[in-house]
């Protein structure tokens, strides 16, 4: 009898939870019961992201960090996915929110819902430090460029070379798409490729790391854009994006931006604080 009103109790305390959560105003207060939130991450994008002794570490997971001192009870399910699937995930539902760096373009800003952005984003090209071919974005006309396969970098890459041929210019030899720019790096220092379309932000560790391996072009291949964190565009998910969404403009504003940037980059970046500009492309 004991154990019966025990299953009892269990099962009618389940129920009360479940039915609790699927009540629930929205996807904050899901996650403030639930005290889990899920977050999707693509772990090869240094310095922003990268995996260190098996943990994710850089500018966007400290950032991270600040803002969910927000929410001090909640635990963070991180998962590391291919960017290509990040997106469509989020839209799925698969997850409750994307922490990485994403570039915001019109397709995206009218699909999803960005916070005020954590960087710049302005795509730059890489080449090999030792290539005296490419003095200018003119020198691209015949040449092979990589950059990853869904990328706002690709997609400004594939906006450049149709500029050249609009121009009456050849434009690039060929596009070549990779699952992640570490993909690209490798291929570039072994002279596979000619260039690299890459965001600036993330070219200068880079190149400091790997000194006389890589230099940027002045010139970049396409407009100033920023990098912001993304949920759904929905009333659903509004409360969670602004809370993520004002963290981050506190941390730019109080100094916590620029200190995260220093440490991570070597440099700062001046980057709005009221709302995600929105993008030319």
């Amino acid at each position: 009898m004991q154990r019966r009103a025990v299953k009892n109790l269990t099962f009618a305390l389940a129920t009360l939870l479940a039915s609790s959560l699927a009540h629930a105003d929205d996807l904050l207060q899901r996650v403030q019961q639930k005290k889990q939130i899920t977050i999707a991450t693509e772990a090869r994008f240094a310095p922003f992201e990268s995996v260190e002794n098996g943990k994710i570490v850089g500018y966007g997971a400290d950032l991270m960090t600040y803002v969910l001192k927000d929410l001090p009870e909640v635990k963070v399910k991180q998962l590391d996915l291919p960017f290509q699937g990040i997106l469509p995930g989020l839209d799925t539902g698969k997850f409750d929110f994307v922490v990485t760096s994403v570039t915001v373009n019109k397709a995206r800003f009218e699909q999803f819902a960005f916070t005020v952005p954590i960087a710049e984003s302005t795509v730059a090209l890489l080449k090999r430090g030792n290539d005296d071919s490419i003095s200018s974005l003119n020198d691209l006309n015949g040449k092979v460029v990589g950059s990853q396969s869904g990328s706002g970098q690709l997609q400004v890459l594939q906006a450049y070379d149709q500029k050249l041929k609009d121009a009456g210019q050849p434009g690039l030899k060929a596009i070549r798409e990779y699952v992640s720019f570490d993909e690209a790096y490798a291929d570039l220092a072994l002279g596979r490729l000619d260039g690299v379309a890459q965001s600036l932000s993330n070219l200068g560790p880079l190149i400091k790391s790997r000194p006389g391996v890589f230099s940027t072009l002045s010139d970049m291949l396409g407009p100033q854009t920023y990098y912001g964190w993304v949920g759904r565009k929905d009333a659903d998910s509004a409360s969670l994006v602004k809370l993520f969404s004002d963290g981050i403009a506190r941390a730019n504003r109080d100094g916590t931006m620029k200190a995260l940037q220093e440490k991570w980059f070597g440099f700062t970046m001046d980057v709005p604080a009221d709302a995600m500009p929105e993008p030319s492309i």
